[in-house]
């Protein structure tokens, strides 16, 4: 890499200095991109610490279909946001951003560097924008909706959302009952959007200076990354883990028994296990990973403030050079 000039900053007064926003890094992109590496490398060379911005990394037990950093990496680099909640307990964007303003101000304290990781774009949305609000539960309104749900299906009410909001469609999946539910409650209560309840601008609403990068690959690449890990998932026991976490309440959980590859398990559980079964498992796992890093790229391409660096064309020791050294000099 070339050599980049260090241009002084102008003096300010104190209280200029007391009030400028402190910075921090936001490491996106899609499922097997590499953020983990990268994020790890970036940390070490700016003394960062790490915030999980994953919906089902906060579960104790979620480990493999996780991709959870590893005991040795965490001990490395110290991690928040990982095993903070038991399989039965709810965890949502709300609690999510109690949890990561702790974490940032935690780090700050410390004068080290908050770096968020992960690929859930509505997390990520919620710690630079703040969390979305909107309208309280309307106890007719969702009986009627839920009795739609029990009728129709998911997917009847989740394209029925995709025609009314496209954009909060596209963050979930036809799966995600109670998302589908509270995303169609909050418009028939309003007549608005559900992401008419967000923020236009994270300077408005943040107390941090996020300088946020979205990772990517070439997505024949990608997918081909994607399947591996599947398989590696597989051989590494996540249908044991998905057997122990059933025991201990996964299927009540109704957003964590609805993960990719956790989904799938659990069918899988509920079959004969003959090899046919195995195999169709792995291939709904594999189909529902790829479905999914297509609406990460989506989410992303609308969201300004992320700038796109490409890991294949870098490498990701050079990706990771390039995000530190400008987080440094601007």
């Amino acid at each position: 890499m070339g050599i980049i000039e260090l241009v002084p900053m102008p003096l300010k007064s104190r209280q200029e200095e007391q009030t400028r926003k402190k910075k921090a890094l936001v490491i996106a992109g899609p499922t097997a991109v590499g953020k983990t590496i990268v994020s790890l490398r970036i940390a070490e060379m700016l003394g960062g610490e790490i915030i999980s911005a994953d919906s089902m990394q906060v579960y104790r037990g979620m480990n493999i279909g996780t991709a959870k950093a590893s005991v040795e990496e965490r001990a490395r680099i110290p991690h928040y946001l990982i095993d903070i909640r038991d399989i039965t307990q709810p965890f949502n964007v709300a609690n999510f951003c109690v949890e990561a303003q702790a974490a940032l101000k935690s780090i700050v304290v410390k004068e080290a560097v908050p770096i968020v990781v992960g690929g859930t774009g509505f997390y990520m949305r919620a710690i630079i924008y703040g969390p979305p609000s909107g309208p309280p539960s309307v106890p007719g309104v969702r009986h009627k909706l839920e009795q739609e749900l029990a009728e129709l299906g998911p997917v009847s009410l989740y394209e029925r959302l995709k025609k009314l909001d496209p954009d909060y469609a596209i963050q979930i999946t036809s799966a995600d009952r109670h998302k589908i539910i509270r995303g169609l409650e909050i418009i028939s209560i309003t007549g608005l959007k559900v992401t008419d309840f967000t923020s236009s601008s994270p300077e408005q609403v943040s107390s941090y200076d996020f300088r946020c990068w979205f990772l990517y690959r070439p997505l024949p690449e990608l997918y081909a990354r994607i399947e591996k890990r599947c398989d590696e998932m597989m051989d590494k026991g996540l249908f044991e883990e998905v057997r122990e976490l059933e025991k201990k309440g996964l299927r009540a959980n109704s957003s964590a028994a609805q993960a990719i590859g956790y989904r799938q398990c659990l069918e899988l559980l509920d079959s004969a296990q003959t090899p046919q079964d195995w195999q169709l498992c792995v291939q709904k796992f594999k189909k529902a990973s790829r479905h999914y890093a297509r609406r990460q790229f989506t989410w992303f391409r609308k969201e300004p403030f992320f700038r796109w660096i490409n890991v294949h064309d870098k490498g990701e020791e050079a990706t990771a050079e390039l995000i530190a050294q400008d987080f440094e000099l601007n």
